[in-house]
């Protein structure tokens, strides 16, 4: 399914919650920031790449780059590979790129 998915499954989705679950700890919740696409699909059978940018919980601990299982309501579960760019008003930053 993740290979089929395109910018816009995400656009209805912006500025909610999509679930982490940790072995051991309580679930973390990011917020979807942003939806941007970024370049051309290579070909007409290629997806147009796309961003996904998420926004951690106040804190001062954050996540590693790693793939995570997020979970929402809608989308299901989705295993994403996440990196930190660094906070932003006390919220680390996320991304997940699509190619």
């Amino acid at each position: 399914m993740i290979e089929t998915l395109q910018s816009a499954d995400f656009l209805p989705h912006l500025n909610q919650m999509f679930r982490i679950q940790l072995e051991g700890i309580e679930p973390i919740d990011l917020e979807l920031a942003s939806v941007t696409e970024v370049g051309e699909a290579r070909s007409a059978e290629h997806r147009r790449p796309f961003s996904l940018i998420f926004l951690g919980p106040v804190s001062s601990q954050y996540l590693v780059q790693h793939i995570y299982r997020l979970e929402h309501p809608q989308m299901g579960a989705l295993d994403l590979f996440l990196v930190p760019l660094g906070p932003e008003q006390g919220r680390m930053q996320y991304e997940a790129i699509f190619n």
